[in-house]
């Protein structure tokens, strides 16, 4: 039990600012943790979604509930994964080959691409919160945050380490009985929350399956941000899935 409370706190730590107390001196290895990383959405899920619906009840337009929501969740991740989709895009749109993709990649500038990725990312994100309003309740909301962390676990078991080093090659690794724990809550959560969200899940899967697509044939793997790409495709398909069955 010690044990698995070390690796949720890991995983925290990873994943989010949400403070996580102190490690034991066997620190797990991010590998280890990876059966939490889903676990970790449902507080991100979570606190997203009383900030949003807080908002709405103390008469705050939706377009504002909406940012807020996305504001929430970038403060709570650091941005890690926003960080994430803008250098894939930089280094897929602007990289000769597979050694220029990932030096463009770890390049902390971010350009034309990775901006015009997190606009438009972000833009279909909070249109789609703010044509939901007050119908968006929380399970939905829970169901896609864990399972946009599940998505990531599915890259690493598919795709091999594009790189011998970095966030992405520790945090590889793991088997696929991590996989099953995410799966078996993310299940759980959407027979919950209903039939629509399970259909933007379903949409978001072709999203995730674009992301490795490019990840393949241009870096030959994975790395931190092509996880990171993955999540926010994830989560941007299955806000705009969701506004389309619920409006």
């Amino acid at each position: 039990m010690r044990r698995r409370v070390a690796e949720l706190q890991v995983a925290v730590m990873l994943l989010t600012r949400f403070p996580a107390g102190r490690l034991p001196e066997a620190v797990p290895s991010l590998s280890r943790a990876q059966w939490a990383y889903p676990l970790v959405g449902l507080p991100v899920g979570l606190v997203c979604w009383v900030i949003c619906a807080g908002s709405l009840q103390a008469g705050i337009p939706e377009p504002v509930a909406a940012m807020l929501f996305l504001v929430t969740n970038a403060l709570i991740t650091g941005a890690l994964h926003h960080d994430g989709l803008a250098d894939f895009a930089d280094g897929v749109g602007g990289g000769r080959d597979a050694v220029s993709c990932l030096a463009i990649m770890r390049d902390s500038r971010i350009g034309s691409y990775g901006v015009i990725a997190l606009i438009l990312a972000l833009g279909c994100q909070a249109a789609s919160l703010s044509s939901m309003g007050p119908v968006l309740t929380l399970l939905p909301v829970l169901a896609i945050s864990v399972s946009s962390r599940l998505a990531m676990l599915g890259v690493m078991q598919i795709l091999p380490p594009a790189r011998g080093d970095g966030l992405g090659h520790l945090a590889g690794g793991g088997t696929m009985k991590s996989l099953c724990v995410g799966c078996g809550m993310a299940f759980a959560l959407l027979v919950g929350a209903g039939l629509s969200s399970a259909m933007a899940v379903l949409a978001s899967m072709a999203a995730v399956a674009v992301v490795i697509l490019l990840a393949w044939r241009r870096i030959g793997g994975y790395t931190g941000d092509v996880l990171g790409a993955a999540l926010v495709a994830f989560e941007t398909v299955a806000f705009i899935s969701l506004a389309g069955s619920t409006t």
